[in-house]
C-alpha cells in the first residue's frame, strides 16, 4: 500500500511575503550616499566662507597740523584751532560693507610728518583687523569725516588712502 505523501503546504509555515534581495542593498547604499552628501555640504560650507582680513592704509592730513612731541620727534596731529583737532592717533576708523552695514572698527597710528621743515602734511597709518571678506567694495571713514569707497581688492592689498585738507 501506498502511503500518501503530506502536501508540502500543510506542513509548511504560512507563506511570508517575499521581499526582492536587492532592497537591503539599495536601502544601506541610500544611507551612505546621504550621509556622504550631508558631510560633504558641511565641509565644503565652511570652505566658501570669505576669510576675514586686515585693512591697512594711509589716512594723510594735508592742512591744520601740528607737530608734538610724543615717541619720537617728527610726530605730528590734528590742530584743534584749524578743525582737525579730531585726527589723532587711536582716533576711529569704520568699515562698512557694501550695503553700508558696519563690518569693523579699527584706529589711527602714530601720525608722522613728511616734511620735517613744514607741519605739514602729517600722514597717519591705518590699522582695522577682523574685516569679513566677501563684499564688492567697502567703505572707510576716519573719525567721522565721511567715507571713501576702496575695491575689496585695494583692500585685502593694504592699499587704502585717504587725505584731508
Amino acid at each position: 500500500m501506498m502511503q500518501r505523501m503530506p502536501d508540502q503546504t500543510e506542513n509548511s509555515d504560512p507563506a511570508r511575503p517575499s521581499r526582492p534581495r536587492w532592497i537591503v542593498p539599495l536601502a544601506a547604499l541610500v544611507i551612505v550616499g546621504a550621509a556622504g552628501a550631508g558631510i560633504a555640504v558641511a565641509m565644503s560650507s565652511s570652505d566658501d566662507k570669505p576669510k576675514a582680513f586686515t585693512l591697512h592704509g594711509q589716512f594723510v592730513l594735508n592742512a591744520h597740523a601740528t607737530t608734538a612731541t610724543f615717541d619720537s620727534p617728527g610726530d605730528c596731529i590734528g590742530y584743534n584751532g584749524g578743525g582737525t583737532g579730531d585726527i589723532v592717533p587711536n582716533a576711529s576708523v569704520t568699515v562698512y560693507d557694501a550695503d553700508g552695514k558696519v563690518v569693523a572698527q579699527g584706529k589711527l597710528g602714530a601720525g608722522k610728518l613728511l616734511d620735517t621743515t613744514s607741519s605739514v602734511p602729517c600722514k597717519f597709518s591705518v590699522t582695522v583687523p577682523d574685516v569679513p571678506g566677501g563684499s564688492k567694495f567697502y567703505q572707510v571713514e576716519v573719525s567721522n569725516r565721511g567715507k571713501v569707497t576702496v575695491t575689496s581688492a585695494d583692500a585685502k592689498a593694504g592699499r587704502f588712502a585717504a587725505s584731508l585738507g
